[in-house]
C-alpha cells in the first residue's frame, strides 16, 4: 500500500507510540467500516478514567488521588469521566462514547507482558497462541491477501499472523518506557526493590514535570498544550492514513506510560497528563475522519487495571479489572457496557482489586459481530479460539 503522507518525528511525543496498519481486504469485506484499537500499555487505571464518584466506597479507597464529583465530567448517577477527557466527554454527550467499567482479560495475571500477551492474542491463557486476534479477524473477513504498511521496528502481537501487517514507531522506540514495566514485573514480590523502583519512578516523574524530559534524546513535552497539540496531530495522521485511497480500515495504536506506581495524581498530575494526551489523540482522529467517523468504532483497552486502594507512595499497583472506552460515530446509544460490581469491601477481587464482570473477549466479539459482520462461529473458533462459552456483548454498534 502506498502512502503519500509526510511523517514527522515530532509525532514521537513523550510516549513510545507505535501504530500498525492493515486492511484493504477488510474494506472489501466490511464495506467502509473502520476499527481502531488503542492499547494503553502499562495498566491504565480505570477508576480514574471513569471515576465511580457515586459509589460510596470510591473516595475512601482512593484518598488523596480521588477525583471529586465537582471535578469530574458527569456521565450518569454513578460514573463520570476524568476532567482531562473533555473531547471524549463531548462524544459521550452525543451518544458516541460509552464505558465498560469492569472489564478484564480471562487470565488474572499481574505481569505486564503476560497480560499484554493475553489481551492481544485473544487466547484464554498466557502464550496460548502466537498470532493476534485482530490479524485473525482480517483473515476471517477475506481470503485475499491484505497489504499492510510497516513503519518502525515491529508489529504488535495483536496484528501478527498470516495477514501482512506492520508497525510505525514515529520517532524513538518505546524501549525506554517499557523498562520500568519489566523491572516492576521482576521486583513485584520483593518489598525492598519494589519500593526502590517506586522511588525512582517518582524522581523521574518529577524530572519530567520540571521539563527535563524535553532534553532527553529529542523527547517532546509530556504535558501541557504542546503535548495535546501533538496528540491531536497523531490522531489526525492516523485519520489521513485511513481516509486516503486504498488506506487501512483496521488500525492498532499502542501508547505507553500508564504504570503509575507513585504520585499518580488525581484531577491533575502524572496520569492526568497521559489522559489529556489520549483525549487529544481521539479528538484528532475523530476530527480527521470527518464524514467517515460515522462508520468508525474505537476501542481503548489496557492489559489490567490498578488496585482499588491508593498505595503508600500515592500511586496504585497492578490490579485486575479496568475501564474500556468504546467510541465512534457507529456506536449505538446506551449506558455502561456490562455490570458494575461496586467497590464494597466484600465485592473486591482478592480484597484489593476491582472485580471483573465482563470478559474482554465478549466486548471484542460484540464489536466484531455488530460492526464488522464477523460470524459467531468464526469468533468462537478462529478469532478467539475455544471461546464458545464467552457470548458476544451485542448491541454496541
Amino acid at each position: 500500500m502506498s502512502c503519500s503522507l509526510t511523517l514527522t518525528r515530532r509525532l514521537a511525543l513523550a510516549a513510545g507510540v507505535s501504530i500498525a496498519f492493515a486492511g484493504t481486504a477488510a474494506r472489501a469485506a466490511a464495506g467502509q467500516k473502520k476499527l481502531v484499537v488503542i492499547i494503553a500499555r502499562g495498566g491504565m487505571d480505570g477508576l480514574s478514567v471513569a471515576p465511580p464518584v457515586g459509589d460510596p466506597a470510591y473516595a475512601r479507597l482512593r484518598g488523596p488521588i480521588a477525583i471529586s464529583a465537582g471535578e469530574a465530567l458527569k456521565l450518569d448517577g454513578t460514573f463520570s469521566l476524568h476532567p482531562k477527557l473533555t473531547a471524549i466527554h463531548a462524544l459521550a454527550q452525543r451518544g458516541q462514547a460509552r464505558i465498560a467499567p469492569a472489564v478484564a482479560i480471562p487470565d488474572n495475571v499481574r505481569s505486564h507482558f503476560e497480560a499484554q500477551d493475553v489481551l492481544e492474542s485473544g487466547g484464554s491463557e498466557v502464550y496460548g497462541t502466537s498470532s493476534g486476534w485482530l490479524n485473525r479477524t482480517l483473515t476471517a473477513l477475506s481470503a485475499s491477501r491484505v497489504e499492510g504498511l510497516s513503519i518502525g521496528a515491529q508489529a504488535p502481537l495483536i496484528l501478527r499472523g498470516p495477514v501482512q501487517a506492520g508497525s510505525w514507531s514515529p520517532g524513538r522506540t518505546s524501549r525506554g518506557e517499557r523498562l520500568p514495566m519489566i523491572l516492576a514485573d521482576l521486583y513485584r514480590n520483593d518489598p525492598l526493590l519494589s519500593r526502590a523502583l517506586a522511588s525512582g519512578l517518582d524522581t523521574e516523574a518529577m524530572a519530567q514535570s520540571a521539563g527535563a524530559g524535553q532534553m532527553m534524546a529529542g523527547r517532546s513535552p509530556q504535558q501541557g498544550p504542546g503535548a495535546v497539540a501533538q496528540a491531536k496531530e497523531l490522531g489526525a495522521t492516523v485519520a489521513r492514513f485511513m481516509t486516503q485511497s486504498g488506506g487501512p480500515q483496521v488500525v492498532a495504536v499502542s501508547i505507553d506510560g500508564w504504570d503509575t506506581h507513585a504520585n499518580q495524581g488525581g484531577a491533575d498530575g502524572q496520569l492526568a497528563n497521559r489522559l489529556a494526551y489520549l483525549d487529544g489523540a481521539v479528538d484528532g482522529l475523530a476530527t480527521g475522519l470527518g464524514a467517515e467517523w460515522k462508520d468508525t468504532v474505537v476501542l481503548v483497552v489496557t492489559e489490567f487495571g490498578r488496585t482499588a486502594r491508593v498505595n503508600g507512595t500515592r500511586g496504585t499497583d497492578h490490579g485486575t479489572a479496568s475501564t474500556a472506552l468504546v467510541l465512534g460515530g457507529a456506536l449505538k446509544t446506551g449506558g455502561i457496557i456490562g455490570d458494575w460490581p461496586t467497590l464494597a469491601p466484600n465485592r473486591l477481587f482478592e480484597s484489593r482489586d476491582l472485580a471483573s464482570t465482563l470478559d474482554i473477549r465478549a466486548l471484542f466479539k460484540g464489536v466484531l459481530a455488530d460492526h464488522m459482520g464477523v460470524e459467531r462461529r468464526v469468533l468462537d473458533t478462529a478469532v478467539f479460539p475455544d471461546s464458545g462459552s464467552v457470548a458476544p456483548k451485542m448491541g454496541i454498534a
